[in-house]
């Protein structure tokens, strides 16, 4: 996939004010500090697109990124941020829910989960939640850059089994450094877009 172009398109709190067109969505979601900021800007071949923070639980709203002209990346808030109060997260999570149940331009959603770790019961909440929805969903391991090559199976089979990957579900692992597997992320999402 050759990217041509990005649009920043607005960030959005509700499902009416999100923009009009049936153009697919393609949603990035994962844990706070999971790396989406960086997967976003990597996979899209932009510096700063999507802005990077030290701080994590910064992405607050829906954030809408037009590709191509052909499909939206669409940014939603991280989860399992503990210094965000109780209500407003909360309240990202109904947002996140609406968007996930309600949005008709959804296609699919690549879940972010940290290659270096054993998936946390979020992750495993938002997977399951997918499911239970029939929600195509595939699982991107992020910093694969950070294991050494002799670990990196044994990592994917761990994460493979704690969230009970589903034999219809794709697992990859991603590194925004180098840009691992860019190209087999990029044909599932050509699958979904056309």
């Amino acid at each position: 996939m050759i990217i041509r172009s990005v649009d920043f398109k607005g960030s959005h709190t509700e499902l009416d004010k999100c923009p009009i067109g049936n153009l697919p969505e393609i949603v990035i979601a994962g844990r706070s500090n999971v790396g989406k900021s960086s997967f976003i800007n990597s996979f899209l071949n932009r510096k700063n697109i999507a802005h990077t923070s030290g701080r994590p639980g910064k992405t607050q709203t829906l954030n809408f990124y037009l590709v191509n002209e052909l499909f939206h990346f669409v940014d939603v808030p991280g989860y399992g941020y503990a210094r965000v109060s109780k209500t407003e997260r909360e309240k990202f999570g109904m947002m996140i829910e609406d968007y996930l149940l309600h949005r008709e331009n959804l296609r699919l959603v690549i879940l972010l989960v940290d290659f270096r770790h054993i998936p946390s019961e979020d992750d495993y909440l938002m997977y399951n939640f997918l499911k239970s929805y029939d929600i195509p969903c595939l699982v991107v391991g992020t910093k694969q850059d950070k294991i050494s090559k002799n670990q990196r199976i044994k990592h994917e089979k761990i994460i493979q089994n704690e969230l009970k990957l589903h034999a219809d579900d794709y697992f990859i692992a991603y590194s925004a450094t180098l840009k691992t597997n860019r190209e087999k992320i990029a044909k599932i999402i050509e699958s979904y877009i056309e």
